[in-house]
């Protein structure tokens, strides 16, 4: 019978300890009851305030008796802790954290302590783009071909608390965040960098931080560690050089003699192994649209080749539907098809889901500013849109590039401001026309009417099923 002693190990060394939990989030709350069952003096901090908070998680708290402080100055009390568990929204370079780790208080986090105990192979995806299609099309491959898998990170659920159910010949998908690879330690086994392009530039201190946090996915690597990347993203193509273990490229702009590439001629997905390339899959076979989709399919090609058959992963990927809020058809309302892309919170992102449709596009973009540059989206929107609905924060910004735009093609396209998602999705109906496509891709974060783009797109959903 299989025995972790890494996690007997971890959970003898830190059975009473003195544990700050840092952010009441989604990973951070199951922490709780693990520490509490070691007899751990537990203490958290958040900075909303109490009342923002649900009133079952302080009862919580106060019957396993732990403290808690919350509010802006919360982290004012952060003292005397053996241990740190902070959440992905908490930056590692924070004062009052940094005096405490001086003091001798270990910083971690929960998906971090997962990698660093688990029994399992880890399978780490990151990116600026593409990371959750990439993340659950590797985790449906393994599932298909018959594999134990769980799923983490960014999506999926909390893992720490199922560490002790791992089994060495198991596997652990996780998509990671570039404020969750921040101060990581430890990489996973397989790395996946899906592309980097400038974003959370609201959070990080400058792009090079943001560059610096992806490539801690695989710089704890070993020898025998996988690195698949992006070879047609400069900054990805040169992670190369700083790689412990074997590197993969994929890409779609060149024909590539070792990798995976999508191959434009014939719109075939490949894989090349000295010159030699073998037809996996076609594009017109597979029901994600976009040749970005195409790309994230040839990055869980590279993580999952050789692990199982490539017949499991060519139907895999065939008859991978997709995920929610990521280019997701909603309803056909008078010959106009309605898609749901919320996960479209950079230029970037959007500008992948502009070039996935053939028909013309009515767009619904815009909303809380992260502070990227909008410049390189006007030139696909011209392109492509036939009309624009802008609201938000960022709507001056992207009518600003687009109208630039417009006067050096010579062109128009009629744009409208909307003051709320109601009334951008009320203006698309009136101005869409048959056989056009409305496209919800905001380019830009939820933060300024919703928590998320899981809830923002839910509720573009909601709107557009009651029309």
């Amino acid at each position: 019978m299989f025995v972790n002693n890494k996690l007997e190990e971890f959970n003898k060394e830190i059975m009473g300890k003195r544990i700050a939990i840092i952010g009441l989030g989604i990973s951070n709350l199951p922490l709780i009851d693990y520490f509490y069952n070691l007899n751990c003096s537990i203490s958290v901090f958040d900075n909303r305030e109490k009342d923002k908070l649900n009133k079952s998680i302080i009862d919580e708290l106060e019957n396993k008796n732990v403290k808690y402080y919350f509010g802006e100055n919360s982290l004012e009390k952060l003292f005397g802790f053996h241990y740190i568990f902070r959440s992905p929204s908490c930056r590692p370079d924070t004062p009052e954290i940094l005096k405490e780790i001086e003091r001798g208080a270990i910083l971690t986090s929960e998906i971090e302590k997962v990698i660093e105990l688990t029994p399992s192979k880890v399978i780490g995806v990151t990116g600026s783009d593409g990371k959750t299609t990439t993340t659950s099309l590797i985790y449906e491959i393994l599932k298909q071909s018959g594999k134990n898998c769980y799923l983490g990170g960014n999506i999926g659920i909390p893992l720490f608390t199922q560490i002790k159910e791992m089994m060495p010949e198991d596997y652990v998908v996780l998509e990671l965040s570039s404020f969750q690879l921040m101060d990581m330690k430890i990489s996973p086994d397989i790395a996946v960098v899906t592309n980097i392009t400038p974003n959370h530039l609201n959070v990080h201190k400058d792009y090079q931080e943001y560059i610096d946090s992806k490539k801690n996915i695989f710089l704890y690597q070993n020898e025998n560690g996988k690195l698949v990347i992006n070879y047609d993203n400069e900054i990805t193509k040169n992670f190369k050089y700083d790689a412990k273990g074997r590197v993969i490229y994929f890409s779609h702009k060149k024909i590539l003699d070792d990798g995976i590439i999508f191959d434009e001629t014939d719109k075939t997905i490949k894989y090349c192994d000295e010159g030699v390339r073998k037809h996996l899959v076609k594009q017109k076979d597979m029901k994600l649209r976009g040749e970005h989709n195409c790309e994230n399919a040839c990055s869980a090609i590279g993580a999952t080749y050789g692990l199982v058959t490539e017949d499991v992963i060519v139907k895999t990927i065939e008859s991978f539907g997709g995920v929610e809020h990521r280019l997701e058809f909603v309803k056909k309302i008078d010959g106009v098809k309605w898609f749901n892309d919320s996960i479209g919170t950079s230029p970037t992102r959007t500008i992948a889901g502009l070039n996935s449709f053939d028909e013309k596009i009515v767009l619904i973009a815009g909303g809380y500013d992260k502070n990227l540059d909008y410049e390189p989206i006007a030139e696909p929107i011209v392109k492509n849109v036939s009309k624009l609905v802008l609201m938000g924060a960022t709507a001056d910004k992207i009518e600003k590039a687009v109208v630039k735009q417009l006067k050096k093609e010579n062109k128009v396209i009629p744009i409208y401001r909307c003051s709320s998602l109601e009334e951008a999705v009320g203006t698309a109906k009136e101005v869409a026309q048959t056989s056009e496509v409305v496209l919800f891709s905001p380019a830009s974060a939820s933060f300024d009417l919703f928590r998320n783009f899981e809830e923002r797109g839910n509720r573009f959903k909601e709107i557009v099923n009651n029309i």
